[in-house]
């Protein structure tokens, strides 16, 4: 990842502030890794954020992010074969999340990954050419995000890679 990307990662007073002592804790000889839970100290702070606007489980569910070529799809998903209450959760969701994001409402990624998300500005500005549709699947849900857009497409892709590093475990690549 290039370094320009990486500080557009950090977001926030609370980010920064980990910024600051995970730059201590390598300068010492540390890791960016909390090894109680095995994650960065920007992942736990995202898991929490992610608490407050997120209502399934997030040690649960996977978040699936597949870039296309016209945009691509979010899959989240129960973990646990018939964990209805997960997919009920998700499903309420990602509905909700898929009609916000169709009027252009990006203010819950906003609260998770912070206002300066990469691609979050180019999505809020060309909400009105991205088709965002929504479909039930029998572990969750799926938001399949389309545009003709080449810049809308670039930041879809960007806010793709935004949110696998930020949900670390609780998020792969579907390519």
């Amino acid at each position: 990842m290039k370094s320009g990307k990486r500080r557009a990662l950090v977001a926030g007073a609370g980010v920064a502030i980990a910024g600051v002592v995970t730059a201590v804790a390598l300068a010492a000889g540390g890791s960016q890794q909390d090894p109680g839970e095995g994650r960065t100290e920007r992942q736990a702070l995202v898991a929490e954020r992610g608490k407050a606007v997120m209502p399934f489980d997030l040690e649960r569910t996977t978040h699936r992010f597949t870039p296309t070529a016209t945009g691509g799809t979010q899959d989240v998903v129960a973990d646990r074969r018939g964990d209805t209450e997960q997919v009920d959760l998700i499903r309420a969701h990602l509905r909700k999340e898929a009609e916000a994001f169709s009027r252009g409402d990006f203010a819950d990624p906003a609260r998770i990954h912070g206002a300066d998300m990469p691609g979050l500005a180019e999505l809020r500005d060309g909400y009105g050419r991205i088709e965002v549709r929504y479909e039930d699947r029998p572990d969750g849900a799926t938001l399949t995000y389309t545009t003709e857009g080449s810049v809308l497409v670039d930041a879809l892709h960007d806010w793709f890679e935004a949110q696998l590093g930020d949900h670390g475990a609780h998020a792969e690549s579907g390519h």
